[in-house]
Formats: C-alpha cells, structure tokens, sequence
C-alpha cells in the first residue's frame, strides 16, 4: 500500500519533530530564573516524566548523534554522579518532587559504563528524591550490550527498570570495523537473554540502516539475525549523516554510504520483513508486535511524541537531569549545559544548569499540538483542536491547508472539515506533512545543514 515511487521527490532536510518549536529556537534568554517561575506556578495534579542523561563512552561509534563524553576513567563517573546529587537536591527545593513518576529513562552515553555500584547510587538518589513511582511506571534504560554484565542485570531489576533497549545498528563485520563498534552477535544475544531470564519483558533493538557499506544483501542478514533475538519492538532508523554537528562523524568515508536508492529498497524489504513476521509497522521507524502497548495507542489514537521517541505516557512533565538533558512543560522547553565545566559552575552556584530553552507563544502551543498529533497518530480531529484552543482551523491554518493540497493531489494526505489523515504512504512522510504546520520552517529554508533529510 506504500507508493515508494514518491519518496525520492520529498526528500529533504526536515525536522523529527521531537519537539516543536524545534531545538534551533531554544535560547539563552530561557535561563535559570525562567525555569524557576515555571516551577512557582506548576501544576502539581500532572505527573512526571524523567530523564537522566548518563553521558560516558570508552569510545566513539561513529555513526552516534548523542552528547558524548569519552574517558576511560573512574573519578570522572564518580563526580558526575556527585554532581547529579547536587542538581537533584537544588531540583527539589523549587519542584515538588512528590508528584506521581510515570516515567523514567536513563540515556547516554553508555548507561552501564557506571559500574553496578555507581548505578545503583544513582537509582537510589533518585528514588530518595522521587518516592512516587506508580505501579504501572515505564522506567527504562539504554544498553549497550558490550558493557553489560549480570551485576548491573540484578540493579537495574532492584531499582524498578522493566523496558530495556539495545542497541545494535548492523550485524555486519565490514560495517561494524567503519562504525568503530565490534559488536558481535553472540555478545547481544547474550545481553537479551539476561534481561529476559531477569524477567524484563519489554525489550527493544535498535537498528540502523545507510551506514557504511551496507548493502541491501548484507542489511537482509541482519534483519534476520536481529529478528532471532525475538525483540517486543524494533527501532529502524535511516542514519543522519550531519558531520557539521557531529565530528565524529567526519571518520566516515561518505563514498562508502549506500546510495539513496538502496537505502530505499532496504527501507522497503524491511517494511515487508517485519509485516511478514508478524510486527506492525508504528511510525516511521518502529515496529512492535500486536499485543504491544506501543501498537494498542496508536489504534486508540493515544501515543504521544517527545525527546525519547513515541511513548504511551502522555500528559507529563518532563524533567531532564544531567548535562545536556532536555526538559519540557506545558508550554516551554529547557536544556541544560552541554559544555561539563558550565555545567559543574552553574551546580557550585546553586543554580539549576539551564543553558537554553524556549518559553511558547499561544501560536507555538496551537502548532505543538496539531503537529505533535500527526507524528503521533497520523492523522489530526479538527474539531478537537477548534474546540480546545477556540479557533477556526481553516481560517487559522489557510496558508498550511494550501500547501496540504500537493499532498493531497499525490494522495498522501486526505483532508476533511473533521480529520486530516495520512494515507500508508503519507505515514512514512508525517515529517513532510507536518513541515506544512511549522512557522519556523522557512527561517531554516536555504539551509541544507541544518536538519537530516526526511527519506
């Protein structure tokens, strides 16, 4: 039902849309004091959502777009870890951290580089801080299987953690050398298996497809060793090639990335493969299996998007702990210091570590959320935005619907006075769709190395 012959057409940079407005508006005028007044006027009846960035790797993956600190030494985890006290102690003496936790999720980084010992001081300082977790609280961390052993297993289990996702990217040697990650099968094989005999039954693999020398025979082998791992969820993500943002992606030979026409058949072999093997297809780039709580939302028309990705836990604050962490309100978002020594300052001056962020207009909060429901769901209730924010879609949105029109004609997008709804092929170009509700979109227009492309 996919119509790929339209794809080559609409590829170009474009937000994922994990926020909105993106984080190219976030700003320094956004600071310590601006987050204070959101948290003196909180609303204490909504839940919360955490997220701890745990930032160290021994080394670099090329293909990574995370904030990253590289070291192999101890007494750096042990003051970032005396530092995340810190911060979670000035945290609480302004945000009511008794509210319901319905949400927690350790990235990096690489989560368990913190030996077992130092995890579970972290989880400890948490809960000390946090004692609300619901009973039904998604609390999940990041894995990669190479450091991750039976101990960290038991700690991860005590503190609560029961969705784990492992990273992954390519099973192919060749592929694996030019990414700078060795990661065998038997090695991933051997994570998953620990964490299901350790009752953890949630478990998502990541995969990546565009990365140097793959070809569609060599990511065909993959899918099929990924898919003997038995994963409830798969990650299938079409790499982001931005060597202006991330230098360690300048180690990789672009003369060794698949052409995008390859990228394409793989994109469509993987599609058929999942389909085939029972997973349905959530969003551009998941697929779960049918009883899967990610897959149930989106039937219900209830999942939801923000900087971890699709989830079901909607309607949350999100608190981001660590350096660079992302933070989101009702209508503001807020990021912390990616630089350490900026961090550590604003943290020995009692200050929260607010770098940037940005505070929302009434026109951000409408356009949030008529975008927000597309990326989530693939289709927006007309009715529902009018009623809720008292406006006159058509008259509102004219300029967006005009644009819609081409999509509409290609028969990507089918729009109604009561719905818009992405077709099969529209769903795979919900970033494309979208860009049509964004007002900051052509601040960015000439720009090609700005955002990833949307194919």
């Amino acid at each position: 039902m996919i119509d790929f012959n339209k794809f080559t057409k609409y590829s170009k940079p474009g937000p994922r849309y994990t926020s909105y407005p993106t984080a190219l508006e976030f700003n320094e005028s956004f600071d310590n004091n601006a987050l204070l007044a959101e948290f003196e006027n909180q609303d204490k009846s909504r839940p919360l959502s955490l997220y701890f960035h745990l930032p160290f790797c021994r080394s670099a993956c090329y293909f990574c777009g995370c904030n990253v600190v590289f070291t192999s030494k101890e007494d750096k985890k042990e003051r970032y870890i005396t530092y995340i006290e810190k911060e979670l102690k000035i945290l609480a003496s302004h945000l009511d951290t008794k509210r319901d936790v319905i949400q927690m999720h350790f990235g990096g980084g690489t989560p368990t580089f913190f030996n077992p010992e130092q995890l579970g001081r972290v989880i400890a300082l948490i809960k000390d801080t946090f004692p609300n977790f619901t009973e039904d609280a998604e609390v999940s961390c990041e894995i990669d299987p190479r450091f991750f052993t039976k101990e960290h297993m038991e700690v991860l289990k005590k503190g609560g953690f029961n969705r784990i996702s492992f990273g992954v990217q390519d099973f192919d040697p060749k592929v694996q050398e030019a990414v700078h990650r060795i990661q065998p099968y038997d090695v991933t094989k051997a994570a998953i298996d620990l964490a299901r005999e350790n009752g953890i039954e949630s478990v998502n693999v990541d995969l990546i497809y565009g990365l140097p020398f793959q070809t569609f025979e060599t990511f065909q082998k993959t899918l099929q060793l990924a898919r003997s791992l038995d994963a409830d969820r798969f990650a299938v993500f079409n790499y982001a090639h931005v060597p202006w943002l991330k230098k360690t992606m300048r180690k990789i030979d672009e003369t060794t990335l698949p052409h995008p026409s390859v990228k394409l058949e793989i994109l469509k072999y993987t599609i058929d493969y999942f389909t085939s093997e029972g997973y349905k297809m959530v969003g551009m780039d998941h697929f779960a299996k049918p009883e899967d709580e990610l897959f149930k939302a989106i039937e219900k028309g209830e999942l939801h998007r923000n900087f971890q990705g699709y989830t079901t836990k909607g309607g949350a604050d999100l608190i981001g702990v660590g350096l660079t962490s992302i933070g989101e309100g009702k209508d503001y978002y807020v990021q912390n210091y990616k630089n350490m020594h900026d961090y550590e300052t604003a943290i020995d001056e009692g200050r929260l570590p607010v770098e940037r962020g940005i505070k929302l207009t009434e026109d951000d909060v409408i356009r949030n959320a008529v975008i927000m429901e597309l990326m989530s769901n693939f289709k927006l209730d007309i009715s529902r935005i009018e009623k809720e924010f008292g406006i006159d879609f058509s008259d509102y949105f004219s300029e967006s619907l005009e644009a819609l029109k081409e999509f509409q004609d290609a028969d990507i997008v089918s729009v109604t006075k009561e719905e818009i709804k992405a077709s099969p092929t529209g769903e795979m170009l919900i970033r494309n769709i979208a860009m049509v509700f964004d007002a900051y979109m052509n601040r960015h227009a000439g720009n090609k190395k700005t955002f990833s492309k949307t194919i």
